[in-house]
């Protein structure tokens, strides 16, 4: 459901998976509906999304148009009685999120959000290591998003009724990281700079918890940032490379050797279809939601970042 760039990506991955592929495509319009699948070979193309949902051949729905469109697509879906994979954010305020999952839950569907990054290789090799506490008691997060989005009045990302702005798209990736390793944050102190347009250019925020941990997140659009992430915990830490979120490699250094232990491994594809496998796993399974994105986390994730808004006074017109 959708014809832009990130779900070009995904259907090419899906390429890459042996028991998926794309049947149908669904746009606003017959015509970018029929370029899309003419450029993809994907076999049916929908001027519609409602004409999408109801094609008896189509499995799951992934979702991937703008993120002030995804509560109303993930619910024409789920109303149809299709299990969803909705790109992130998932939403655009937690209410909306809170709404998707009741719903979901209701009709016994599956329902996730497509944060890629947690089904990395890198990623899940990551959570293996923090699993086996060779960190220590965790201390700080500190990970970082930023790209130099050119500033067209026209380009999605500035655009206040396209959802746009730092914090949702780019944001949205170290916001997550922070509550996989540290959970949802008990005080959360934010700082922005909105564009003449309204959205965010720029935003910081510091998180605090319970256990005395913080952690930092930096998010913008105004330049391409050094996009790592580091974990530190009482006996190691875990340095992650550029770019931290995509298919990469990391360290892990402890200040008992003067060498870091580098775990490396081949990209293969453009890293989606990692999460693709785990969502064709959890539907053969009867799945209803995956335990590595789960839909409270979600929702979590969508109220943090409403307290972000919040305090920088980033509202959009669809609230």
């Amino acid at each position: 459901m959708g014809t832009g760039g990130i779900a070009a990506s995904f259907a090419r991955d899906l390429q890459l998976v042996d028991d998926a592929e794309v049947v149908a495509v669904g746009s606003r319009s017959d015509e970018s509906a029929s370029g899309f699948a003419g450029r993809l070979g994907v076999p049916r193309a929908y001027g519609s999304y409602e004409k999408l949902v109801d094609d008896p051949d189509v499995d799951v729905v992934y979702v991937a148009t703008p993120q002030t469109a995804h509560a109303a697509n993930v619910r024409l879906a789920l109303e149809a009685g299709k299990p969803v994979l909705c790109e992130k954010p998932f939403t655009v305020t937690g209410a909306e999120a809170r709404d998707l999952v009741a719903l979901a839950r209701e009709r016994g569907l599956f329902l996730m959000e497509a944060m890629w990054t947690r089904f990395l290789p890198h990623f899940r090799r990551i959570d293996q290591l923090l699993r086996s506490g060779v960190l220590g008691e965790i201390t700080t997060v500190v990970a970082d998003h930023g790209q130099a989005i050119p500033a067209d009045a026209a380009h999605r990302l500035q655009r206040l009724d396209l959802g746009g702005g730092a914090l949702l798209d780019l944001g949205i990736y170290p916001v997550s990281l922070t509550s996989y390793v540290l959970g949802r944050p008990d005080g959360v102190s934010a700082a922005g700079t909105l564009t003449p347009a309204g959205v965010d250019a720029q935003t910081s925020a510091v998180f605090t918890y319970a256990s005395g941990a913080h952690a930092v997140v930096t998010t913008t659009l105004r330049a391409r940032t050094a996009n790592r992430a580091v974990i530190t915990g009482t006996q190691a830490r875990l340095e992650i490379d550029d770019v931290w979120y995509a298919p990469t490699s990391f360290s892990l250094l402890r200040p008992t050797s003067s060498q870091p232990e580098r775990f490396e491994q081949p990209r293969v594809g453009g890293g989606l279809r990692h999460q693709a496998v785990e969502v064709g796993r959890l539907l053969r399974e009867g799945a209803t939601e995956s335990d590595v994105m789960p839909l409270d986390e979600t929702v979590a994730i969508m109220e943090t970042l409403d307290e972000i808004r919040r305090q920088i006074g980033l509202h959009f017109p669809t609230e």
